[in-house]
């Protein structure tokens, strides 16, 4: 018998979303958590060759900020996992050398974010080098971790009460991530994550709902969060579908 999984977005933008996943286990749940952060490869500086660097930074400094740029990532069948691309710099001061002043062999990458300050240069100085950038995965190297915040909460659904007794204080009840009110998905964000700010005068109770979990995930730009998602879920049916291959030999 298939699951039924629902997904119903709460907040969506390019690099950050809130999304609803009713029907998974939690430790389902946990292995897309895990997949996003540790199994989708991601092209980032691996190896820089210095050609001048007149700076006041030592090589090393400056290899590892650049290993530090995110760098869009094409699909997944573009690159095998060790494939590499060249991205080179040359920027000569006075002025700040960016990570937009990275040149990409490849139209696919380029850095992700054209403004991450790679080293401000003096009169008479100048930057440089050339640098390979390699597909591996965030389990290898934390550079390589497209999802730069993915967490989840159940989803808590907000049983309304009765009135409180007239001269009893209601006391604040905090919750954080989204509840269910009747059917309406509501971001605690709006009412201060405080409960007796949204129902002044009630008897309030939260209970968690059974296989619903809220997402929240961030990337660095390598990817969208629907590619980041999708991406995390065929690495774990791929890996489910290689376990069942080697338990079948």
């Amino acid at each position: 018998m298939t699951e039924e999984y629902d997904v119903e977005f709460v907040e969506r933008e390019e690099r950050s979303a809130r999304f609803l996943v009713r029907g998974v286990t939690p430790a389902f749940a946990n292995g897309i958590r895990r997949a996003m952060i540790a199994d989708v490869p991601t092209l980032a500086i691996d190896e820089v060759r210095f050609i001048e660097n007149s700076s006041v930074m030592f090589d090393e400094q400056i290899a590892l900020r650049l290993g530090l740029v995110p760098l869009t990532t094409p699909p997944v069948d573009e690159f095998v996992d060790g494939d590499a691309v060249t991205l080179s710099i040359d920027v000569e001061g006075p002025g700040t050398a960016y990570s937009g002043d990275l040149v990409s062999s490849d139209d696919l990458v380029k850095p992700a974010d054209q403004n991450v300050p790679i080293i401000q240069l003096k009169d008479n100085q100048r930057l440089e080098a050339e640098a390979d950038a390699v597909f591996d995965r965030g389990k290898d190297h934390a550079k390589h971790q497209g999802g730069v915040a993915v967490g989840y909460r159940h989803l808590q659904r907000v049983d309304v009460g009765e009135d409180l007794p007239e001269f009893e204080d209601q006391e604040r009840q905090i919750v954080r991530g989204v509840i269910e009110d009747d059917g309406e998905l509501v971001t605690t964000s709006e009412f201060d994550h405080d409960l007796a700010q949204r129902y002044p005068g009630k008897d309030v109770r939260v209970e968690d709902v059974p296989n619903a979990f809220v997402f929240h995930v961030e990337t660095d730009g390598s990817f969208s969060v629907e590619e980041l998602v999708t991406r995390a879920v065929d690495s774990i049916d791929r890996r489910a579908a290689e376990l069942e291959e080697a338990v079948q030999l």
